[in-house]
């Protein structure tokens, strides 16, 4: 993974490009085979039984559409370099920003670490388990509320359960819905977090919060 810059920029667009010039090559290729071939066709005839006119006006016609689809291709190829590009600016417009995504990891900063999740139907019991990086429960938070409209905002105070203070870090919590046959209730769990830096895998843009989520700019729900 690489932090964004002119360089990782470059090289998302080089992937793209890579992959655009490697079919690019291989149609005209083809056009050369095909525009070799159809020469050989009209040398090599017969004076006496020439070429059928209609085939080779077919013939004709197919060497047009690879034509065309060979520019049309590099046509292609150079708006996706150029919205790569533009998207690659944009994402990393949001380095400093606080955005709110779907995910689990929480940072404590201050003392304090916000959440939020959103209910499928509605729960008779919620609670959320507040986790170390080795799993550990270090709180639990139990009567949240169980409805299923909009998200519901929770406030984890630092606090581990024997009412200790918790070392600002990053954590992952646990939200757990029942309804009052005791079966799970679907949820998605969100939190912000501040954006550090913006990398790529494969081409594709990834932001890397100071929770240490990854996540992409697509799921992104909020910014401020």
């Amino acid at each position: 993974m690489e932090s964004i810059s002119s360089t990782s920029t470059a090289a998302a667009t080089a992937a793209t490009t890579s992959a655009a010039s490697a079919s690019r090559d291989k149609l005209d290729a083809d056009y050369q085979s095909f525009l070799k071939l159809l020469i050989a066709q009209v040398s090599n005839q017969d004076p006496l039984e020439p070429m059928d006119s209609t085939t080779f006006v077919s013939q004709l016609a197919q060497l047009t559409q690879v034509e065309q689809s060979i520019a049309t291709n590099d046509t292609l190829e150079k708006i996706e370099a150029r919205l790569g590009a533009a998207n690659a600016r944009e994402d990393a417009m949001l380095i400093g920003r606080e955005v709110l995504v779907p995910t689990d990891k929480i940072a404590l900063a201050g003392g304090t670490a916000g959440f939020s999740y959103a209910l499928n139907g509605t729960a008779a019991s919620v609670s959320a388990r507040i986790l170390g990086d080795d799993g550990t429960e270090l709180r639990r938070i139990d009567g949240l509320p169980g409805g299923s409209e909009g998200r519901h905002e929770v406030i984890w105070d630092g606090l581990d359960r024997d009412g200790l203070r918790v070392p600002d870090g990053s954590f992952r919590v646990e939200v757990e819905a029942l309804d009052a046959d005791d079966e799970p209730v679907f949820l998605s769990t969100y939190a912000e977090g501040q954006v550090e830096r913006v990398a790529f895998r494969d081409g594709t843009p990834v932001l890397q919060l100071a929770s240490g989520a990854e996540v992409s700019p697509d799921s992104i729900v909020g910014i401020r």
